[in-house]
């Protein structure tokens, strides 16, 4: 089906409640809501606190599954699953970064990640999860290299940013780092044949990019694209020679595609672009988009497939696909509280 043309309508399924503060993130658990296995997602909030929700098999119900706190203690902002679903790292404003593993059903604390100099605000797996990356307000980007045993050890920290690092990426199928900072720029980070990390690309104003704060990245399944949210109310569609990156061409280039404008009238905090070409953007007006590639002509171009304009009482902080085929999506809100949506198709 040609998403273009269909009609569409986000329908909420469920209202979560049970964080006391704004809820920052939302994580679904790659290795889950596939066959047998309902989907699980975490979400963490200023109340200090990482939540797991399930759905019921019977019911299709949401629920709270586990409560992990008593570990951060500040806002915990931002929260990934290894690729294997097993660990969860979780970054906070405490300045450190916790790992969590589910051991039998209960998620215990395994490992803790200290090195920021204050608040972490984004941490990321590549895909292998052999390798993992945090950001913070002191404007660096740490790698850290997985251990055996749930040893993490420092492979390399990344100065470049002139201001706090809002979030950090790993390319969906290389081992190429991005991260987008207060300094209105996306950074491309890669390893030189010595083991060293180092800049490789700087996505800035003077090449097509954002010209305030960029809050948010978002690859497509392919891997050959990238959608970028920032504080100057854009979306951003970038591309690279795919090919090129995954033969080891560090050469290999990100240029600007086009720029969403005049959708969203306050910061775009979140954007999350879903396996079959959906881009998802949710911002401090309350609203969520969605847009899609248009076909028609030679010039790539991207087009509102939706809105929603009141989808929260207050600002979006996260917007997030779950894994399954169906088109289910997640929002967090500065409101407190998670809404589970489906984009359905009129009939």
């Amino acid at each position: 089906m040609d998403l273009v043309d269909g009609n569409f309508e986000l329908r909420e399924i469920q209202k979560l409640h049970g964080h006391t503060d704004r809820v920052w993130s939302l994580a679904w658990n790659p290795a889950t809501g596939t066959g047998d296995i309902p989907p699980v997602f975490a979400s963490c909030s200023g109340d200090k606190t990482v939540r797991i929700w399930e759905q019921s098999p019977s019911s299709r119900s949401w629920d709270c599954k586990a409560v992990l706190e008593e570990t951060h203690t500040r806002t915990v902002r931002s929260c990934a699953w290894s690729t294997s679903g097993k660990l969860l790292a979780t970054a906070s404003f405490d300045a450190t970064t916790a790992i969590w593993e589910n051991i039998g059903g209960d998620f215990e604390c395994v490992s803790t990640l200290e090195g920021h100099e204050n608040e972490v605000k984004s941490v990321s797996w590549n895909a292998s999860g052999s390798l993992l990356a945090t950001c913070s307000r002191d404007k660096s980007v740490w790698i850290w290299e997985v251990m055996p045993g749930n040893e993490f050890e420092c492979a390399s920290v990344l100065q470049g940013h002139t201001q706090d690092v809002k979030m950090v990426k790993w390319h969906p199928t290389v081992d190429i780092l991005f991260s987008c900072s207060y300094d209105n720029t996306i950074k491309v980070w890669a390893e030189d044949g010595d083991g060293d990390w180092c800049c490789v690309q700087t996505l800035s104003e003077s090449n097509n990019g954002h010209t305030s704060t960029v809050w948010a990245l978002s690859f497509n399944a392919e891997g050959d694209k990238m959608v970028t949210c920032s504080d100057d109310l854009t979306l951003k569609i970038w591309e690279t020679d795919v090919e090129r990156m995954v033969s080891g061409d560090d050469r290999t280039t990100w240029s600007h595609v086009c720029t969403l404008s005049g959708y969203h009238d306050r910061t775009i905090f979140s954007v999350d672009w879903s396996r079959e070409g959906i881009i998802a953007s949710g911002a401090a007006d309350d609203a969520i988009r969605f847009f899609v590639e248009s076909k028609d002509g030679l010039v790539p171009s991207y087009g509102l497939l939706l809105k929603s304009e009141k989808a929260h009482d207050m600002d979006i902080n996260s917007v997030q696909w779950g894994p399954g085929e169906n088109r289910l999506i997640a929002s967090a809100s500065d409101d407190g509280s998670i809404k589970m949506w489906e984009l359905a198709t009129l009939a």
